[in-house]
């Protein structure tokens, strides 16, 4: 449960972050991580389409730099976007100048890309950075967003049934979702995206976008 839905002594560490909207609104926020790639992010973006979903989704910088059509067609689409390092790299293990110095990276690549849109959303791989970092952003203008579910769609211990199960133990009003459009998801992701998004509606859950 830690790891699906962290512990309050986890949201501690980062008080400032977004962890969990408001939750006396039957609303989630569904989040996508480490794409855009063409294996994948095509798939959740035409299923989004198609029940009438938006998301945000943390691109990794280096798959924007590879693949500058798909973070397009994601914005063209009516999807918010968000910052995820440009080489999907953990806080702790780096230091702070060279973390930050690759996250500012991926931003100038958003400015290049997009320059009248202002990107302000981080997510740092693997939900950790060190206090510094994290303070550094947050005092930079960047929102830090966390999540209050993530659905673990990238581990290789969990079927397409367990991720399901995920969703449906621990959705909540106000949940930050977290799946991931990427190679280790995509197989789970195309069985079990459209039941959990059908069973949250069906539950009388409202999609909003952060």
């Amino acid at each position: 449960m830690i790891i699906e839905q962290p512990a309050r002594f986890l949201r501690w560490l980062y008080p400032h972050a977004l962890w969990r909207m408001d939750p006396s609104e039957k609303a989630v926020y569904l989040t996508f991580d480490d794409g855009p790639i063409p294996e994948a992010t095509p798939f959740v973006l035409d299923l989004l389409d198609e029940m009438g979903i938006k998301a945000t989704f943390f691109m990794v910088g280096d798959n924007v730099r590879k693949y500058p059509e798909l973070y397009l067609e994601v914005l063209r689409r009516g999807h918010h976007v968000g910052n995820h390092t440009f080489n999907h790299i953990g806080g702790i293990k780096w230091l702070s100048w060279k973390y930050l110095a690759n996250v500012y990276r991926c931003d100038r690549l958003f400015k290049t890309l997009t320059p009248r849109r202002n990107i302000n959303l981080f997510r740092p791989p693997h939900g950790y950075m060190g206090l510094v970092q994290y303070r550094t952003l947050r005092y930079s203008g960047y929102t830090v967003v966390m999540w209050d579910l993530v659905t673990r769609d990238y581990s290789r211990l969990l079927s397409a049934d367990d991720v399901l199960a995920n969703v449906k133990r621990y959705a909540r009003p106000g949940s930050i979702i977290t799946f991931h459009d990427s190679l280790k998801s995509i197989d789970k992701l195309r069985l079990m995206l459209r039941p959990a998004l059908e069973w949250l509606r069906n539950e009388g859950y409202e999609f909003k976008l952060l």
